[in-house]
């Protein structure tokens, strides 16, 4: 009887450990060659502004494209059908370029600064979105002045400051 006993605490106790396993922990897996050279290719800030341009003409161009089909003609009903298409697609042309020019200049000139400032700091944090977004602001509004520059550079990093903070993107 002492004999059965025993057994049944030791089936009982096998039977809880094979309930709770332990979680399998994976090995680490060191990046292949590829993997390192795409991120190199990605850390050459001249590759990561060109990017940047490239992009911020695609969401220019989309915007201007759905932009310029809401303006609406000054004479809107002395033309017809045929012309308020014609007028609306030039317009739509026309702002869609503006803007994808607009859009690709300031992508460029923002990732490009915050490439170089955060190289130059070697760290990754919200100091370097300030100062990018305070240089694209600066050099986009520079045509207006040095007071359309400083207003251009406070403006422009508030709102890097926030899109980074809506993001989470730092720590």
């Amino acid at each position: 009887m002492s004999s059965n006993s025993g057994n049944e605490f030791t089936n009982d106790s096998s039977s809880s450990t094979e309930g709770a396993e332990k979680p399998q922990i994976e090995p680490i897996r060191m990046p292949s060659v590829e993997e390192i050279r795409g991120q190199d290719i990605w850390n050459n800030c001249a590759v990561r502004s060109v990017v940047s341009g490239v992009m911020g003409g695609g969401l220019g161009l989309a915007m201007g494209l759905f932009l310029g089909a809401l303006d609406n003609p000054i004479m809107q009903a002395e033309m017809t059908g045929r012309q308020q298409f014609i007028y609306t697609a030039k317009q739509m042309g026309r702002r869609s370029w503006s803007s994808a020019k607009t859009f690709a200049v300031m992508g460029f000139i923002f990732s490009a600064a915050e490439c170089v400032v955060e190289k130059a700091r070697a760290k990754h944090d919200t100091t370097n979105t300030v100062v990018a977004g305070c240089v694209t602001g600066g050099v986009i509004s520079a045509r207006g002045g040095p007071k359309a520059a400083c207003v251009g550079c406070a403006g422009f990093a508030t709102f890097s400051v926030l899109i980074e903070k809506f993001l989470d993107r730092h720590d």
